[in-house]
């Protein structure tokens, strides 16, 4: 109980710590506003869509649950500086498994919905070409 008080003054203090991750990882960064934008890609933000990002947050890149909303709001605060080429771009020099990864977290949101827009086709595709990935490689995680 005392260490989590403690914790949470911390907190206070230091910031957010699952939004200090993000900021403080640029690639971190840019792979949660690719995904981001996959949400939006299709006009809407469905509920399926947020339960599979608020997943990926968690399981993936070790964000703790109580950090996503802090997450999200640093993230419509200060994406707007970054575009989808300039993310992308800090994905190009990463080894194939981890661009793959970013292909197979935006498959995983757009399909979250039960419905793939053509949008989200689309900026998927445009991701995989830029990212040198093929389609086969975009395959649920197991």
């Amino acid at each position: 109980m005392a260490m989590a008080l403690l914790d949470q003054i911390r907190s206070i203090f230091d910031g957010d710590p699952g939004v200090r991750k993000v900021a403080d990882d640029p690639v971190l960064s840019a792979e949660l506003l690719m995904l981001f934008r996959m949400i939006l890609a299709d006009g809407s933000v469905s509920e399926s869509e947020m339960v599979a990002f608020r997943r990926i947050c968690k399981e993936a890149f070790g964000i703790p649950e109580t950090s996503i909303d802090s997450v999200i709001e640093y993230l419509n605060d200060f994406g707007y500086e970054t575009n989808g080429s300039q993310a992308i771009a800090l994905f190009r020099d990463l080894d194939v498994e981890r661009r793959k990864l970013l292909a197979q977290h935006m498959a995983e949101i757009a399909k979250a919905d039960s419905k793939l827009a053509e949008n989200e086709v689309k900026l998927l595709r445009r991701t995989l070409d830029l990212l040198d990935i093929s389609p086969v490689d975009v395959k649920p995680q197991e």
